[in-house]
């Protein structure tokens, strides 16, 4: 099966893979690209991505992502919206990043965290709002503790 090396965190296993010689080059010239000093760190990095990924396929499973928002905020109602949607899932936001990008374009980016299902509803909620025009979601998992999560109470200060 594969060869045993041993590190401080975890035990090393070597394995062979056999692909053909031009999907290799191709996979090659990617990782150069990508800053990869070897293939072994190259495929750890995809094999996480895969597990990730397959972990992300239960709903309840613990997801950390982000949702980006580009709008214009002069529409009518639409940062009244987008505000609403937010204070009632509060306990899933982590943080907010407002950027005033022109005279009327702002970009949002919510860092979220909790179960995969709802933290993709909450994205597909906004991003799907009329007047939204680029939204992204990006996820990502991994051996995550799970955290108190918040009071949804909250005032606002003026």
């Amino acid at each position: 099966m594969g060869r045993k090396q041993k590190t401080e965190s975890n035990e090393l296993m070597r394995f062979g893979v056999s692909m053909e010689s031009e999907l290799l080059d191709r996979f090659d010239q990617m990782i150069a690209r990508k800053g990869y000093e070897t293939r072994s760190e190259a495929f750890r990095d995809m094999a996480r991505n895969a597990l990730a990924e397959d972990t992300l396929a239960d709903d309840r499973a613990e997801a950390v992502a982000t949702i980006s928002l580009v709008y214009n905020h002069h529409v009518r109602d639409l940062t009244a919206r987008l505000t609403e949607i937010q204070h009632h899932a509060l306990d899933l936001i982590t943080s907010a990043l407002h950027v005033h990008l022109d005279e009327g374009n702002c970009l949002e980016v919510l860092v979220v965290r909790g179960p995969f299902g709802r933290v993709r509803e909450l994205a597909e909620q906004l991003i799907s709002i009329k007047g939204v025009r680029n939204g992204k979601f990006v996820t990502t998992t991994g051996e995550l503790k799970k955290h108190k999560r918040r009071s949804s109470a909250h005032n606002h200060k003026n």
